[in-house]
């Protein structure tokens, strides 16, 4: 497999600096081809604006849908945005790791989100009508390719349960694996989370190589998040709600994933 791994932290002798040294060998030694994107080394520029485009505003002012689709269609993005876009391009599976920061991600790699994911690249794909919405939650340009969370986090795995303080983690990173994964095409595998990583981490880095060697070891096998599919009749088009007859008088984030 062509694996990509985007890396978000900013100091490379860090545990997740290790942990990403650690994938790449493991992957390269099962045979995968690894490319990695590690943003801070890249000094990744993570604000989306019209230094984006080198084409001339389509209107009077920066519009971020508009301009981005007018200068990803006509070959005139940003070069560091085109490189990225080749790479998912390239790439059978993408590994995003990076530490739980406020609740999400670092903001770097949110950047890399809001650049990368060009219109008519990763949304706005498709046409509209009353049977479909658009190629989107499971369909996309990025279909048939897989991904998978690796995220640590100092706080307890108690924190982060069902009655946790915190929130329940699959509620914490559903944003992520369900809007920014799932809805351009991504098979979604559940995620990689190491907990309380700043407590005794020398003594506890072997064990946590090996729970990440199970998951890269099975990459191309382990069973996707069953994340429904939006235009796979599940849904009322155009209103995008659950129909009435699935999990009649649920609510919330776990709806949306068949059981």
């Amino acid at each position: 497999m062509n694996v990509l791994i985007v890396f978000a932290h900013p100091e490379v002798h860090s545990l997740n600096g290790a942990l990403k040294d650690f994938s790449v060998q493991q992957l390269k030694n099962a045979g995968h081809q690894v490319q990695v994107s590690d943003l801070y080394a890249m000094n990744w520029k993570a604000q989306l604006d019209a230094a984006d485009t080198q084409a001339p505003l389509v209107g009077e002012y920066f519009h971020a849908s508009l301009d981005s689709r007018f200068a990803y269609e006509h070959q005139q993005q940003a070069a560091d945005i085109t490189a990225e876009q080749e790479k998912l391009r390239w790439a059978d599976a993408v590994i995003f790791q990076f530490p739980l920061w406020w609740f999400s991600m670092p903001a770097i790699m949110k950047g890399w989100f809001d650049r990368v994911y060009a219109c008519g690249f990763a949304y706005g794909v498709g046409e509209h009508n009353e049977s479909r919405w658009g190629e989107r939650y499971g369909e996309g340009n990025l279909a048939g390719k897989r991904a998978m969370l690796v995220v640590t986090t100092g706080g307890w795995e108690s924190h982060y349960s069902p009655r946790g303080i915190n929130g329940p983690i699959d509620d914490l990173l559903f944003p992520i694996q369900h809007g920014m994964l799932f809805y351009p095409g991504f098979s979604v595998l559940p995620p990689v989370v190491l907990y309380q990583v700043q407590k005794a981490a020398d003594a506890r880095f072997a064990s946590w190589c090996d729970t990440l060697a199970t998951r890269l070891d099975t990459l191309a096998t382990c069973e996707p998040i069953a994340f429904r599919r939006q235009n796979g009749g599940d849904y009322v088009i155009p209103a995008l709600t659950l129909r009435e007859d699935i999990a009649p008088g649920e609510s919330g984030f776990g709806v949306h994933q068949k059981r």
